[in-house]
């Protein structure tokens, strides 16, 4: 648990720090909101110049660092344990917000932290441990067909309007990060001979690849709010879902109650977070801090 929650905390820093470097390097970051002239939600030119940013490679290192601290979480608890502290990184990116970009939280976003917090304590005192089936030998190509999906929808996404887009690519981001959770259960034997022949690497892989495409376009297009709630909901409901019924998670004895609301709790309270997602496109330029009222808000559309 304490490995899901460092990855949490790494995972939310990140994404401050990307949310900026992000709108730094988007060709429309001199105006608020801007889009993208391309057709495509993979942007892979923005990924490209958003890796010139310190900040944005900071915010790598740290993603690195989650990954691993996620891959020891996910070996000893279940899916919906890990999935639920990974979605409560925005809790952490809002106090990292706060103080980074001086973005004040309401009490609405105050009580929503100890919200999260507190489905988080729910989920740890009634987990059980990871479970030991390893799911039908379909479920390692399901989740790599999962991931080429994942990294195709990036193209329609782009030409949709609006909120529709950022929906399209948060779900997706959310769904190609879901697969990495899955792929990582599915993978039990790191001898060479065995891991190039398992789907589940490549999904890993392909999946993890495509979410980070699809979540620096998010970051840079259209509402990112919109997106974020979009990216928590795919990476926790899914994967879940996945480990409770071919991977064989399980609760305590008698408080499958619990864990539910517990899991429920704490997405909620993530959802309720969600412009936290992104940052405000005016902190990715050099100048005096935003006053104290300062709210970073989601671009129009």
């Amino acid at each position: 648990m304490l490995c899901a929650l460092g990855a949490s905390v790494c995972f939310g820093t990140a994404t401050v720090l990307q949310a900026i470097a992000a709108r730094a390097a988007g060709p429309g970051a001199e105006s608020s909101g801007a889009e993208s002239s391309g057709p495509s939600g993979v942007d892979a030119a923005l990924f490209l110049r958003a890796v010139r940013e310190w900040r944005y490679l900071a915010g790598l290192a740290l993603d690195g660092a989650g990954f691993v601290l996620q891959i020891v979480a996910l070996r000893s608890l279940p899916i919906y344990t890990v999935g639920a502290a990974l979605a409560a990184s925005l809790a952490v990116t809002a106090v990292v917000a706060a103080w980074l970009l001086d973005a004040r939280l309401s009490r609405i976003e105050r009580g929503a932290v100890a919200v999260v917090c507190a489905g988080l304590a729910m989920l740890g005192f009634t987990s059980g441990a990871e479970g030991d089936e390893t799911g039908p030998t379909a479920l390692g190509y399901a989740m790599l067909g999962t991931a080429f999906a994942v990294l195709l929808v990036g193209a329609p996404a782009g030409r949709l309007p609006g909120r529709g887009r950022a929906l399209a690519l948060g779900l997706g981001a959310g769904f190609g990060f879901g697969v990495v959770e899955v792929s990582v259960r599915l993978i039990d034997d790191l001898s060479p001979s065995t891991l190039f022949t398992n789907p589940a690497a490549y999904a890993l892989l392909l999946g993890g690849g495509a979410a980070f495409l699809l979540l620096t376009s998010a970051l840079q297009r259209g509402s990112v709010t919109t997106a974020t709630a979009g990216l928590v909901v795919g990476e926790t409901v899914g994967p879940a879902l996945v480990g409770v019924v071919w991977l064989g998670d399980r609760t305590r004895e008698g408080l499958a109650w619990a864990a539910v609301l517990g899991f429920a709790v704490a997405v909620a309270g993530a959802l309720a977070l969600a412009r936290f997602g992104e940052a405000p496109a005016d902190a990715a330029k050099p100048g005096p801090k935003p006053g104290p009222d300062h709210r970073p808000t989601a671009p129009p559309g």
